[in-house]
């Protein structure tokens, strides 16, 4: 029998365990800079949207809270949730995400 809802599969979600998958760890606008340059435009809501539903899925896990001071219109300190990839995360290794980040001067993880 069919499972019943929604399914959980996303390709938006994919997309970001493709980019961190070669990113290694990163937090939520870094992400967001890199899919604007990768894929169809999505929000940076929608990018948050699939961090916190990826993080309940297990495919993505925080691995760092930073807090910076500044001078923000929303007060005086920012905070950096850096994500890394989770055990549920299946990358495909897209080569289009690979071109890019080496482009950047990323090396691309030693494959196991």
């Amino acid at each position: 029998m069919a499972r019943r809802g929604r399914p959980t599969y996303s390709k938006v979600r994919q997309n970001v365990i493709e980019i961190l998958h070669f990113q290694g760890e990163a937090y939520g606008y870094q992400i967001y800079k890199a899919y604007k340059e990768l894929f169809p435009a999505v929000t940076l809501r929608v990018i948050y949207y699939h961090l916190s539903k990826g993080k309940q899925l297990g495919e993505f896990e925080v691995c760092e809270v930073k807090k910076t001071k500044g001078e923000y219109s929303w007060g005086g300190e920012a905070e950096k949730i850096f994500y890394k990839l989770g055990p549920k995360a299946k990358p495909r290794v897209d080569e289009t995400v690979r071109a890019y980040f080496e482009k950047q001067g990323k090396s691309p993880p030693a494959t196991q």
